[in-house]
C-alpha cells in the first residue's frame, strides 16, 4: 500500500490517499477539493473516510464525493453529524472490530471516543516493516486531541492506550490529521504525564 498526503486549508488538515492494487481510500475531505482531486489524480476512489464531525475535516467531502462517486464511510456515533454538515449520505457507519479494504489492503477500525462522540482510526498492518495508524485528532506528537471535559479525556486517553499503545510495536507510524507523524515508540514515555496533566 501507497501513502500519499497533501496539507489543505487554514487550520493545515493532513489527507491521506491509500493506494494498493490501483484502488484509492482517502481519509478524510477536509478542504479545498481541487487540491485532493488532483491528490487522486487518475486513482480510481473507492471509499472517503471521515475520521470524525468536525467541520474542517469535510468542507471539501460533498465535492470530492459527488466527483469520484466514492463509498462514504464514518465512525457510526458521527455519521448523522457529517450527514446533517454536508448533505451526504454516510453508506457505511463502522466502529470497533470492523474492516475497510483498498485493494488488497485490510485497515482495522478503532473507536476512539474523546474529541467527539464517533472519531475513529484506522490501521494498517503489513506482514513487513511498520503499522500505520490514520488517528484523525485523537493522536498527536505531544498528546491526545483536545477535549472538553474530565470525563472525556479519560476516554480518549484510555482508548489511545488500550487500543493503540497496548496493541502495536514501537515502530508503528502515527498519521495524524493535523502536523507532522510520530511513532508510538516516540510518544510512548509521555504516557503517564499526559495523565497527570489532564490533556
Amino acid at each position: 500500500m501507497d501513502i500519499a498526503s497533501a496539507v489543505v486549508g487554514t487550520m493545515g488538515n493532513n489527507a491521506y490517499l491509500l493506494t494498493d492494487a490501483g484502488k484509492g481510500l482517502l481519509i478524510d475531505a477536509a478542504d479545498d477539493p481541487v487540491a485532493l482531486l488532483a491528490l487522486i489524480g487518475d486513482t480510481p476512489l473507492t471509499a472517503i473516510v471521515t475520521t470524525h464531525r468536525h467541520q474542517d475535516h469535510l468542507r471539501a467531502l460533498a465535492a470530492v464525493a459527488a466527483h469520484t462517486g466514492a463509498r462514504l464511510i464514518a465512525g457510526e456515533p458521527d455519521a448523522d453529524a457529517i450527514e446533517s454538515a454536508t448533505g451526504v449520505t454516510i453508506g457505511q457507519r463502522v466502529w470497533d472490530g470492523d474492516t475497510l479494504r483498498v485493494g488488497n489492503t485490510e485497515l482495522a477500525v478503532v473507536g476512539l471516543v474523546g474529541h467527539t462522540p464517533g472519531s475513529i482510526g484506522l490501521i494498517h498492518t503489513p506482514d513487513e516493516g511498520p503499522a500505520h495508524v490514520f488517528s484523525g485528532d485523537s493522536l498527536f506528537p505531544g498528546g491526545v486531541g483536545k477535549t472538553h471535559t474530565p470525563d472525556e479525556f479519560t476516554s480518549l486517553y484510555e482508548g489511545v492506550t488500550t487500543k493503540l499503545f497496548d496493541q502495536l510495536p514501537d515502530d508503528t507510524v502515527i498519521h495524524p490529521g493535523h502536523g507532522d507523524p510520530t511513532t508510538l515508540g516516540h510518544e510512548r514515555p509521555q504516557l503517564d504525564a499526559w495523565r497527570e496533566r489532564g490533556w
